[in-house]
């Protein structure tokens, strides 16, 4: 969960990174820049690859994603399982199909002990991570996002760009792992359904966490 909150964070930035016009300047920033000016909405698929402290155990995911300034976003995968992440702006849901579980968190809880906070306030972003261009390779320019944190919850987070925005990323978590993402398929400032970023549990399943519930209705649809 505190991955994926920290990949859709640095993603979400981008909503609203255009305002950050201190920031150094280079190709890679540049880049980023030009892919966020005017950003509200965004749309597009990814694919996934985790792969161990040793290099050997991979586990590759895909789907969709949805981020909708300033607190909103859906993560999608669908193969090879199905899982389903939205923010709705106040909560954090969490949905596992295959074992009938949503997780349910207030929203800020994630963001104080993430780079969620970028999705409120995104000139934290040269406060909160050290940005540097590092040049090419695999055809992409990169930039470093370090986190200024005393005890940071990844080593680093590297953004790589083509002609069309941001292309990749990558980075290590504290256990060593390597996530690799890459994006596709973006469509910029399309409008998006509400319902996008709504979510209600489906009959019969459990919910557990620190965000209360309501009710609980069936799905529709």
């Amino acid at each position: 969960m505190k991955s994926l909150a920290f990949v859709l964070s640095l993603v979400a930035l981008l909503l609203t990174s255009h305002v950050a016009a201190q920031a150094p300047t280079g190709e890679a920033r540049a880049r980023l820049d030009a892919f966020a000016s005017g950003l509200h909405s965004l749309t597009g698929h990814f694919q996934q690859t985790v792969t161990d402290l040793n290099g050997r155990d991979q586990k590759t995911s895909s789907g969709t994603l949805a981020l909708q300034a300033p607190r909103q976003f859906r993560w999608e995968t669908l193969q090879p399982y199905q899982q389903t992440i939205v923010a709705d702006g106040s909560r954090v849901w969490m949905y596992d199909p295959e074992l009938e579980q949503v997780t349910v968190r207030i929203q800020s809880t994630e963001e104080a002990h993430s780079p969620l906070t970028v999705l409120t306030n995104v000139a934290q972003l040269d406060q909160d991570f050290k940005v540097t261009d590092q040049g090419a390779r695999d055809g992409l320019v990169w930039l470093r996002l370090v986190s200024r944190a005393a005890d940071p919850q990844f080593d680093h987070a590297d953004l790589g760009f083509n002609a069309g925005g941001l292309a990749r990323m990558t980075f290590r978590d504290q256990l060593g792992a390597t996530t690799d993402i890459r994006f596709s398929d973006w469509k910029r400032n399309v409008a998006i359904p509400p319902a996008t970023f709504n979510f209600v549990p489906p009959k019969g399943v459990d919910v557990i966490g620190d965000a209360p519930v309501i009710s609980v209705q069936p799905v529709k649809g």
